[in-house]
């Protein structure tokens, strides 16, 4: 979901009633053309819709009940909103007009010149010319107000030998970049390589972009790559340029290589395709892949983890917002479709993620098409199971649209919206015990806190950097920022007691201390010089005295006592751990040796029972066999004895012939008989 999805030049609701003038709603000249005419039947009524929501609220007639096709179209349009509010209808209303008609903006016939931006700048601005197509004017530098101090972009603080002159620690500062500058823009992407900053794509004015621009980040300055003639496919060549596109992911690959994953552009394909710039070439190809590819998207994730690509959620061409889980094997370049047990993140977009420990996926905030999220899930890539962990410390307020990366187990999250305004807070996680806190905070409606804007992250002299670009806050933005994580919070970040409910919490914890450790070792002479900027910036200055020498090395050698007792603690908490996960380790093999015993006896008993059920068989066809044979003995006994009672009848029945039988003379035939 976006913060607000439209062009520069005018503010909220004027955006909206210029753009449903241009639309052909309101009665305005432009309908005497006809919404239809301008767009499909389906976006039309989406518009209507959205237009009535906008004006007039949620629907609260009742349906027509005459038969009128359109009629009831545009009242089942309306009435489906259900409550959004009316900011949110004009929001989308915008949206979806400049991803049909991109230039509307420029051919629109009624607005009015830009707002003022509400952002409070020197006393002495610093005007310096801007190039931008061509044309060169001037452009006030605005630098805000941030913590209750004016923070001043000096030449002691950012001059133009790169990085490593920032000696602020926890706070954004603009550097003097030179060159033409890109194009003001937001929902584009940004990758670094060889300290070199690459700008790709974008959305600007409601068209979106494909142009190449890279920042030296060692001289500050701007220029364009002239990208030659692409190929369509690593394999055969063809013209066709990388469409313009928004809301995708550039990932680094390799040396000399960016990856563009997804995006919207204005004729989505089917699925999702993967574009490969060589940097030694200046040439695009499509990268080709095996297996079952996610459908098109933009506002996903795309995380490298190991030589995995990981790709969560995003919206589709269809303006379906998506929570389905693909993984692309960077080395087999085949798609593999993920059904991962355990509850997902809902359905979203313009979220952000990263990766712990090559091993947890984090997923933080995103939107609907209604609401912001701040919700974190985090999802284990070797069980492949969803988790939704414990938040503590200070958690950050619902936003989409914001841009985050990952500083060792910090990760620092920046910009966003929340449909009102932007997102002042740079916060950060420690994504060991899952505790938030806010590093800065910026004010007024400055690039920070902006929505669609990109993060990167870069090191110089063992000092890491964020780098941030561009974002909308009401109008497109083409400023860069920098912030120094600072040591000192960092380190204190790391030292937390672990929460019961963070993630896999032996390992996190061993990690943590592993981290302390090596911080302590490899660093220690930054954390002497931290101290000493702390105790100057604490105190008035006074003179160098012997006093106050022995005092400032008391003060050291007290913190130094502190943090090796803090490091002794950690190791022997360390030692422990180990010795508990080698206990447990034992314990585990002992009971997988019990189970695969217990195992052996149950196939043995499985296959007794197997060979008893065969007799059990066998011999109940015997008894049905018995019993056949018993029931045919008996009826053969019956017809016997039947047979044996009529014999014996009809020998009483000769024998009883007696007296009146020789009287009356024995017949011929029966005579014949007994002869």
């Amino acid at each position: 979901m976006s913060m607000a999805r439209a062009s520069s030049g005018l503010a909220y609701p004027e955006r909206f009633y210029a753009a449903a003038s241009y639309a052909g709603f309101d009665g305005s000249p432009n309908s005497s053309k006809g919404v239809s005419s301008k767009f499909a039947n389906e976006v039309a009524l989406l518009l209507y819709g959205l237009y009535q929501q906008a004006t007039a609220g949620p629907c609260k007639i009742s349906k027509p009940r005459g038969w009128s096709p359109i009629e009831q179209s545009k009242w089942t349009s309306w009435h489906g909103l259900g409550n959004m509010a009316s900011t949110e209808a004009m929001r989308l209303f915008v949206k979806i007009l400049e991803e049909e008609e991109p230039g509307w903006y420029s051919r629109a016939s009624n607005f009015v010149s830009e707002p003022v931006v509400d952002v409070q700048v020197n006393h002495n601005p610093m005007v310096e010319p801007v190039t931008e197509n061509g044309n060169t004017f001037p452009e006030t530098k605005t630098i805000p107000i941030e913590n209750g101090s004016l923070l001043e972009t000096q030449d002691k603080d950012v001059v133009s030998d790169g990085l490593g002159s920032v000696n602020v620690y926890d706070q954004w500062v603009g550097p003097p970049v030179s060159g033409p500058r890109p194009k003001a823009r937001y929902e584009h992407q940004a990758a670094v390589i060889d300290d070199k900053m690459y700008i790709f794509g974008g959305n600007h004015n409601g068209r979106y972009l494909n142009d190449l621009q890279v920042l030296d980040l060692r001289s500050w300055t701007w220029s364009r790559i002239e990208v030659k003639s692409g190929v369509d496919s690593l394999e055969s060549p063809s013209p066709v340029p990388v469409p313009p596109c928004a809301g995708h992911s550039l990932i680094p690959w390799g040396t000399n290589k960016l990856l563009s994953i997804g995006g919207h552009t204005k004729d989505p394909s089917e699925n999702m395709q993967v574009k490969v710039f060589d940097l030694q070439t200046s040439t695009w190809s499509t990268l080709k892949t095996y297996g079952k590819p996610p459908v098109s998207r933009g506002g996903q994730s795309v995380t490298l983890v190991g030589t995995s690509l990981v790709i969560f959620g995003g919206q589709d061409a269809n303006r379906s917002l998506l929570n389905d889980l693909h993984i692309l094997d960077l080395e087999t370049m085949t798609w593999d479709e993920i059904d991962a047990v355990g509850v997902p993140p809902s359905p979203r977009s313009d979220h952000t993620a990263a990766v712990h420990a090559e091993r947890y996926l984090l997923i933080f905030g995103g939107g609907s098409h209604a609401a912001c999220f701040n919700d974190l899930h985090v999802l284990d890539l070797q069980a492949m199971e969803w988790s939704r962990p414990t938040q503590q410390g200070e958690i950050p307020s619902p936003r989409a649209g914001h841009a985050g990366v990952t500083v060792g187990e910090n990760w620092f999250i920046v910009g966003g919206g929340d449909n009102r305004s932007g997102v002042s807070e740079t916060v950060v996680l420690n994504m060991s015990t899952l505790i938030w806190s806010v590093v800065t905070t910026v004010q007024g409606r400055v690039p920070i806190a902006s929505e669609g804007l990109s993060l990167v992250l870069s090191s110089c002299n063992g000092e890491d950097f964020l780098i941030s670009f561009g974002g909308y806050n009401g109008r497109y933005n083409n400023e860069v920022h920098i912030l120094k994580p600072s040591h000192k919070s960092t380190l204190q970040s790391k030292m937390e007691t672990p929460v019961p409910d963070s993630v896999s919490a032996i390992q996190n914890a061993t990690n943590a201390t592993r981290d302390v450790e090596s911080e302590f070792e490899t660093g220690q002479e930054g954390k002497v010089r931290e101290i000493i900027m702390d105790n100057v910036d604490a105190e008035p200055m006074v003179p160098k005295s012997e006093e106050s020498k022995e005092h400032l090395l008391a003060t050291l050698k007290a913190e130094k006592e502190e943090l090796e007792s803090s490091l002794s603690k950690e190791k022997m908490q360390s030692v422990q751990l180990k010795q508990e996960l080698a206990e447990a380790e034992t314990q585990n093999t002992d009971l997988y040796k019990e189970l695969q015993s217990v195992r052996g006896q149950l196939a043995t008993e499985q296959s007794r029972c197997f060979k008893l059920e065969v007799d059990v068989a066998e011999l109940r066809q015997k008894l049905q066999t018995m019993e056949s044979l018993q029931k045919e003995l008996e009826l053969l006994q019956r017809q016997k004895a039947a047979s044996e009672q009529a014999a014996l009848n009809e020998k009483q029945r000769k024998s009883s012939g007696g007296v009146w039988g020789w009287l009356a003379g024995t017949p011929p035939g029966q005579k014949a008989d007994e002869d």
